[in-house]
């Protein structure tokens, strides 16, 4: 194998990749990456044995076939050590030695067989849907903070996403919050779920861009397939029943507050200052046109704020994780939230006041 490439044409797809390549792996060739020449286009894999990432590059030069594997980061840290524009030759003389020369620069470095690099056989999927990259990562933006992180029920570990007739609908919850967000697509008839992998959801939100390009996604009984226009993404898909999250969502409170957006922040980030760190606690008092916000600490230090706001409701005084809140506002791109209350106890549903597609929930906690 033996072919010569610019180094900013190798280097975008070995970065966008990298991510996939475990730190801490149990079999060696999981630190490297496939290398495969095939005419005029070379393809890049790397794999954890949970998801496989594929990327396909055009040679402008012929070049000599064959495959080869070849340690991951060390290549990256070649490539980002030479100087921009140049000129990158890659030769396996044999199974486990790999030469590479640029200018009067050479590393040599050692190799494994391709025969020993694992591939995911995921099984042909039945169900395929288009959306445009930024339709996707819009979806993804919108929910992946919600995602459970080491829970000991898996399957909060990973994002739902659902396919009915031309809808795609992202949810993600820990237990504590919600977040539901969904985009128009294609028609499909029926009803399909697949719980996607925490880090599976975060390699794609990093491949994908906001340009109109489509991305197709196949879902399998235990694997999605994202196909784009330079990569091919696999992953396996958690085991388990997602919860009923049409259970947690609330309908819509008589109790409903507008306000600014980015004031709710600051000041949520203000009175956050002083919350209990372990808790991360606020008191939210709601009021005829006025919001009152109260946090305090062990040290018996207090925090307090006002804020000016449509609110017509019934007085209310409720606690929220101040983090939480906060998470929502940052998703919600438009410039007013809704907040929509049923009584003291109940969960919180947020939105955007002015875009009914993507809801929040955020449960109370006791102060």
């Amino acid at each position: 194998m033996k072919f010569v490439i610019q180094r900013e044409t190798l280097l975008k797809p070995l970065q966008a990749i990298i991510g996939v390549v475990e730190k801490r792996h149990t079999m060696a060739v999981l630190a490297n990456i496939l290398m495969v020449v095939k005419g005029q286009e070379l393809r890049l894999t790397a794999t954890d044995l949970e998801i496989e990432m594929i990327s396909m590059v055009n040679l402008n030069q012929t070049a000599e076939e064959g495959s080869i594997t070849i340690p991951a980061r060390k290549l990256l840290d070649i490539c980002r050590s030479l100087p921009d524009s140049a000129q990158i030759e890659i030769s396996a003389e044999s199974a486990n030695k790999v030469t590479i020369k640029s200018g009067r620069s050479r590393f040599s470095l050692a190799s494994l067989p391709a025969e020993n690099f694992p591939s995911i056989e995921g099984n042909t999927g039945e169900v395929k849907v288009k959306v445009s990259q930024k339709a996707f990562a819009s979806l993804l933006k919108h929910t992946y903070f919600a995602m459970a992180q080491q829970d000991v029920r898996y399957f909060l570990n990973g994002m739902l996403l659902e396919v009915s007739e031309h809808n795609l609908r992202a949810v993600a919850t820990d237990g504590h919050r919600l977040a539901m967000a969904n985009e128009s697509v294609k028609g499909y008839a029926g009803v399909t779920q697949a719980i996607v992998p925490r880090k599976a959801i975060i390699e794609l939100m990093r491949l994908t861009e906001p340009t109109d390009e489509a991305v197709e996604l196949t879902f399998s009984t235990s694997h999605i397939r994202a196909v784009l226009p330079q990569f091919t993404f696999t992953s396996k898909l958690l085991d388990g029943r997602y919860p009923d999250y049409n259970r947690v969502i609330p309908s819509p409170g008589p109790n409903v507050l507008l306000a600014s957006k980015e004031i709710l922040k600051q000041a949520l980030s203000r009175t956050a200052i002083l919350s209990n760190e372990k808790y991360r606690g606020v008191r939210l008092q709601f009021e005829e046109k006025l919001l009152k916000l109260m946090a305090n600490n062990p040290e018996q230090e207090e925090a307090e704020d006002e804020l000016e706001v449509n609110y017509n409701g019934k007085e209310l005084e409720i606690g929220f994780n101040v983090s939480y809140l906060l998470d929502v506002l940052n998703a919600i791109e438009g410039e007013a939230v809704k907040f929509s209350l049923a009584n003291a106890n109940s969960s919180a549903l947020v939105q955007d006041r002015d875009d009914s597609k993507n809801l929040y929930v955020v449960m109370p906690i006791r102060l």
